[in-house]
């Protein structure tokens, strides 16, 4: 008698068989596919700047809400096979040294005017949760010192943290840039996660 092998969490899970039925490369699409649903922030014509974007599903899905007027950037350490529309280029670059780079020098490397900035970038995770929680702070951090330097006014930013004891901060750090920000948790997050996104929305006006 031969025993079934266990079905992995690919499988089992309903947003995994989506978006491979789908052709998306991770169920991560359908978080972004929430959140646009909610609050509306990509339109068609925008630039838009995806962190961390491997393995490619924010960014294919961005492509398609921009349309072949707008443009999609993408930046990853990993290299990234997904294919993608001609109005998305990939780089191969560490965010988290780019969010160190003064404006005009980010600027040369990924361009500027972007609508959106969008980041759901996770650390390798210990399973330590003050550990992990404080790793992806850093992540964040970087991440909204890049949307400062290259959103346009009125641009928006989405970033996933995990929950810990620096959310509250970076929560207001966002404040300080944007006119308005919301938390969310997309349903397609699986229910043992401790990732919540923060949505900036509304960039001000740098003062001179």
């Amino acid at each position: 008698m031969t025993r079934k092998k266990p079905k992995n969490k690919y499988q089992t899970d309903h947003y995994a068989r989506k978006a491979k039925k789908e052709n998306f490369p991770a169920r991560s699409v359908y978080k972004l596919k929430e959140i646009q649903q909610k609050f509306k922030l990509i339109k068609k014509g925008d630039r838009l700047l995806d962190l961390g974007c491997a393995p490619g599903s924010w960014a294919k899905f961005a492509a398609e809400l921009v349309g072949a007027e707008g443009h999609v950037v993408g930046i990853d350490l990993k290299e990234v096979k997904q294919r993608f529309a001609a109005n998305t280029r990939i780089i191969i670059g560490d965010v988290t040294e780019l969010g160190q780079r003064d404006k005009e020098n980010l600027a040369e490397t990924i361009g500027t005017g972007y609508n959106a900035v969008l980041s759901d970038m996770a650390p390798a995770t210990t399973g330590r949760k003050e550990v992990d929680a404080a790793r992806s702070y850093y992540l964040c951090m970087a991440a909204l010192a890049i949307a400062q330097k290259v959103l346009a006014p009125n641009g928006c930013f989405v970033s996933k943290i995990f929950q810990g004891d620096d959310f509250e901060e970076f929560k207001a750090e966002v404040g300080k840039i944007f006119d308005k920000h919301k938390i969310f948790k997309p349903q397609s997050c699986r229910k043992e996660s401790k990732e919540i996104y923060i949505i900036g929305i509304g960039k001000k006006q740098e003062e001179n």
